[in-house]
């Protein structure tokens, strides 16, 4: 059958790893100095490892493979141990694949027996991180992700006696992207900054020249965890926010182009298309490049 499925260059891997504990599936290991793609079954085309690389080597190709199996991935699955399993399913209900989230979890209820470790303590692990607040976005209501919407008349005007005094910009709070809620009223219609963490303190003129007018949200691509979520997000804003326009914001260094793949994996998978600009910025806060992707 045709799917989506993982694409490894080999001639831009250089062998570092760091995407291998990041596929929770298993289906990566390191081989000969490469890493490779070890079963087409273990493959759920959903991209976790991409943001992992810091060398951009890997992508998602459509092509014939092995159907996607559950109860196969499973068997490997338990192998591995209480965490490797948790981590599985919890990666299947933050996708909403509920349907193989019920097949993982009958697995596990019927070869209970044969395990080292208790269905309920799983069952426990995988649901015990609380559901976003429709309101915050984040699980729990922590008061640092709640929603606000700065409105610009309320801002105070930079004073210009204060030397290096400069308005901000910013629209709205929170912006790291595991915290903000893609529903969020601002995010509509929006033109949309994507900024990767060191931009802003690159770019001197971060706030006037870049900022100025648009919704934010940062990220990390080699420091960051769960970035499967951050690519639910971005289609998300595409398809239900409607944002208007992007603009991916990343620094020079080989791990920032992580960033901008996960922009152009939503792209892809979302059902509207959006203007998305690539604009990179040197350790030194020069404009290296600035393209429409």
């Amino acid at each position: 059958m045709e799917r989506e499925i993982i694409k490894i260059n080999e001639d831009l891997c250089n062998g570092c790893g760091l995407c291998v504990p990041n596929c929770h599936e298993g289906a990566l290991q390191i081989i000969d100095g490469k890493v490779r793609l070890v079963s087409d079954l273990m493959c759920d085309g959903l991209g976790a490892c991409i943001g992992h690389c810091p060398e951009g080597a890997i992508t998602i190709e459509r092509r014939e493979a092995e159907p996607y199996d559950e109860v196969k991935v499973m068997e490997i699955m338990v192998s591995k141990g209480f965490n490797t399993v948790v981590a599985h399913l919890r990666h299947l209900r933050e996708h909403q694949e509920t349907v193989f989230l019920k097949q993982g979890m009958a697995y596990l209820i019927a070869n209970e027996s044969k395990l080292d470790f208790m269905v309920n303590d799983v069952k426990n692990a995988v649901h015990q991180q609380a559901q976003p607040n429709s309101e915050t976005g984040c699980g729990g209501g922590c008061p640092g992700s709640r929603t606000v919407i700065f409105d610009p008349a309320e801002f105070k005007m930079a004073d210009p006696q204060i030397k290096g005094s400069v308005q901000s910009q910013l629209r709205q709070w929170p912006v790291q992207l595991h915290l903000i809620n893609p529903g969020a009223s601002h995010f509509i219609g929006s033109d949309l900054l994507v900024a990767a963490d060191c931009s802003a303190f690159a770019l001197g003129d971060f706030h006037s020249n870049w900022l100025k007018n648009k919704t934010l949200v940062i990220a990390c691509p080699k420091l960051d965890q769960g970035k499967e979520i951050y690519l639910q997000k971005f289609i998300s804003l595409i398809d239900n926010a409607k944002v208007n326009t992007i603009t991916v914001l990343i620094m020079e260094v080989p791990c920032c182009g992580g960033l901008l793949q996960l922009v152009e994996m939503a792209l892809s998978r979302a059902g509207r298309k959006v203007p998305v600009k690539a604009i990179t910025v040197s350790i030194k806060g020069e404009i290296l490049g600035e393209e429409w992707v």
